[in-house]
């Protein structure tokens, strides 16, 4: 199996970014938010599904940040759907200036957007 290493960083570094919402998901469930729990399980098996079919080794000659773009939509919609969820920015603690901590996450984007699979071989 070749490039093992990186094949674990696709997989486990997105599944990283997104156990968050499933763990939330069960917890609601437990406390008897069903809909808001299964709504949130759903988009968490999309975007595991969406990671899995967007692996770069399935797709050797798209850009990388082609492969990534479908994956940082849900996560940012699964952020938005959880402060929604929670009802808002004030009920979670946070303020508007809050999302500037979101913008290291797109320094995947500009250091390997441009590559792809075959070509970084």
């Amino acid at each position: 199996m070749k490039r093992r290493g990186e094949k674990f960083g696709w997989i486990g570094g997105w599944f990283g970014g997104f156990v968050w919402l499933g763990l939330l998901s069960v917890i609601w469930l437990f406390q008897n938010k069903i809909s808001e729990g299964l709504l949130r399980l759903a988009v968490f098996t999309v975007a595991i599904i969406v990671i899995y079919m967007t692996a770069p080794w399935k797709h050797p000659n798209t850009k990388y940040w082609k492969l990534m773009l479908p994956i940082y939509s849900l996560f940012f919609c699964s952020i938005v759907l959880s402060i929604y969820l929670y009802g808002g920015l004030e009920n979670i603690g946070l303020k508007w200036t809050s999302f500037f901590w979101v913008i290291p996450g797109f320094i995947p984007l500009v250091t390997a957007g441009n590559r792809t699979w075959s070509s970084s071989a």
